[in-house]
């Protein structure tokens, strides 16, 4: 038995593409109030967040829709999009945010 091999990478995308859905989610019930402002700004700085790890992993093909959620959650330059239509988006956006926490792995950096 041998020593056991070090891990290449880390999934350290998965916390905030958790979070992230979670936010999105619990953000249905504040769609019409004053309070999705926190959401949005919550979103949107979480998708910046995965972006980051995104091009870390050199997974570039995920910028496709977390840029779309950093920008149409923004809550400086909001979108103005309202019922079913932005309920689906909600879905859409949780749903990106978890592919994009399981399936990034980061690379480790030894020294």
């Amino acid at each position: 038995m041998g020593t056991p091999a070090a891990p290449t990478f880390t999934r350290a995308a998965l916390a905030p593409g958790l979070l992230g859905a979670i936010v999105l989610l619990a953000g249905l019930a504040l769609l019409d109030g004053e309070g999705f402002t926190i959401i949005r700004y919550a979103v949107s700085i979480l998708a910046l967040i995965l972006t980051v790890f995104v091009v870390q992993a050199k997974s570039w093909w995920w910028l496709l829709g977390l840029l779309p959620i950093a920008v149409m959650w923004n809550p400086i330059a909001v979108i103005p999009l309202e019922g079913q239509g932005w309920v689906s988006a909600q879905y859409i956006a949780a749903l990106i945010f978890i592919a994009v926490g399981i399936r990034t792995k980061v690379p480790i950096q030894h020294a």
